[in-house]
């Protein structure tokens, strides 16, 4: 059973995994809000290209929206960043240790590397000779099936 937070998160990973999206996000944590056109305005995509990622960072709660008479305004929300963070936290502890004890390991025992003889190069091998004539070859296998009954109406 999938869980509710399973959820939000999965939202939330892969509404960061594409990289016009971490821009947007980027500029709003520059300010606190910005209105879809001038959070649109340094990408070279078309406006509602740009309403397309922010409606995924909505969904994903990563941002919201107030529209003020013609004009939306756009600010970050910490949450979904937040339960990101705390998951992440909870791994990075793990794989700290893991990179601790695989260092220590590489670190004890210093790899020496085998030397080897130099090989010798191997004689270039002879060309195969083309066939003297095609009619020797036997023929290939046809790449099409014969025409299935005509209908008719």
């Amino acid at each position: 059973m999938v869980k509710y937070q399973d959820e939000a998160l999965d939202r939330t990973f892969a509404a960061l995994s594409d990289p016009t999206r971490r821009a947007l996000l980027a500029r709003l944590g520059e300010q606190e809000s910005l209105s879809v056109s001038e959070l649109a305005q340094p990408f070279a995509m078309s406006l509602p290209a740009i309403m397309k990622h922010l409606d995924v960072l909505t969904d994903a709660g990563l941002v919201a929206r107030e529209k003020t008479g013609r004009t939306v305004a756009c600010r970050l929300t910490a949450r979904p960043m937040e339960q990101a963070m705390n998951w992440l936290n909870r791994y990075a502890q793990f794989w700290s240790d893991n990179l601790d004890r695989l260092a220590a390991f590489v670190e004890e025992d210093p790899w020496q590397p085998i030397r080897q003889p130099n090989p010798q190069p191997t004689p270039a091998l002879p060309r195969a000779q083309a066939s003297p004539s095609r009619g020797a070859s036997v023929p290939g296998r046809k790449r099409s099936t014969p025409r299935g009954p005509s209908r008719k109406t």
